[in-house]
């Protein structure tokens, strides 16, 4: 039983991280077709912002393994 709620959770958490990189990719090109000269500082925020939503999948898919 254990596995099966591991595997709950680490899928949980991937497709939650899908989605918030996904969100964050949709929103920095939206803010750069609003404004093309901000390109570089957007595209360090989204790539800033992706990292840290995978790096909180990849606590929770461990965290789900050791819970």
């Amino acid at each position: 039983m254990t596995g099966t709620v591991a595997a709950i959770g680490a899928g949980l958490a991937v497709v939650g991280a899908g989605i918030g990189i996904g969100l964050t990719g949709g929103r920095a090109m939206d803010a750069i077709a609003r404004q093309p000269e901000a390109i570089g500082d957007i595209r360090a925020n989204m790539i800033l912002m992706a990292a840290l939503v995978e790096g909180a999948a990849l606590i929770a898919i461990i965290l789900s393994f050791y819970g």
